[in-house]
């Protein structure tokens, strides 16, 4: 069985940079393309050698139509605006999408999932095992427990993050939400200041921390009675989350148009 032919979108930023280190390791992808936008300072450089690697001869260039000509797949870690219009050109080109990228708005969201009907788009706030696993265990947790326990989920990233809350806490925000049978979009409070009065019954609190080089820290809490229990997940490197994108990008493989999930792809979707 011949390698996937994978793209690789945002190779300048953080999980860019990792992901032209991990990729030429696994094993059933070969990487063809690595896209940075126009004017980027790495254009034109050798993806490895200008990331902390040895040469690996895929150029770094902005020229997206002629990486989609040559591509089974794209992992992409970029920015929301990146992310939407490489969704368009990537069902249009019946590529599929591996999607990293967070603080994506309602209407981002709708141009993914039309997308989603012509190509595989596998969309996760975090691409690895132990986050979707941490995902399924507070959703079972929730169901049990019911909002008479009080969730609160914290998170804690580098200072340099754009976005709050972080696309994980939001994914385990979305867990707390099905596991009570209800919408995470009525039932949260995105931080709290002054006299805002007692903490309503079934709500979803976030709370979100930045400073020094944090890669990501996560814990979702349900305090009871007289009782607490505290759920985390801490990444110690990116390469977790590279790891696991690339995994999604494998899982591609026959698989029909159609907007998925990391629990899709690792197999927990219904747990």
């Amino acid at each position: 069985m011949s390698d996937l032919r994978l793209v690789l979108l945002g190779v300048a930023g953080r999980m860019g940079r990792m992901l032209t280190q991990v990729a030429p390791d696994t094993l059933g992808l070969k990487l063809v393309a690595a896209l940075a936008p126009e004017g980027d300072s790495t254009l034109g450089a050798d993806s490895g050698a200008a990331f902390g690697q040895g040469p690996n001869g895929v150029p770094v260039t902005c020229d997206i139509a002629a990486a989609l000509a040559n591509a089974d797949v794209i992992v992409d870690f970029s920015s929301p605006e990146a992310t939407v219009g490489m969704a368009r050109a990537a069902a249009k080109a019946k590529v599929a999408h591996i999607i990293g990228t967070t603080g994506f708005t309602d209407d981002d969201l709708a141009v993914i999932a039309q997308a989603a009907r012509e190509t595989v788009i596998v969309r996760s706030g975090n691409m690895s095992l132990g986050v979707n696993l941490l995902a399924v265990l507070v959703e079972r947790a929730a169901k049990a427990l019911g909002p008479a326990w009080d969730a609160e989920i914290v998170e804690m990233h580098h200072r340099l993050k754009v976005d709050a809350p972080s696309g994980t806490a939001l994914l385990l925000g979305e867990a707390v939400a099905r596991g009570r049978g209800v919408d995470l979009a009525t039932h949260s409070a995105r931080g709290r200041d002054g006299v805002n009065g007692a903490r309503p019954t079934g709500e979803i609190g976030f709370a979100s921390l930045r400073g020094g080089t944090v890669v990501g820290d996560h814990t979702v809490i349900f305090a009871g009675a007289g009782e607490r229990i505290e759920l985390s997940h801490r990444a110690e490197d990116r390469g977790v989350f590279a790891r696991g994108a690339l995994a999604a990008a494998l899982w591609t493989r026959g698989k029909a148009p159609g907007l998925y999930s990391m629990a899709d792809v690792l197999g927990l979707s219904g747990e």
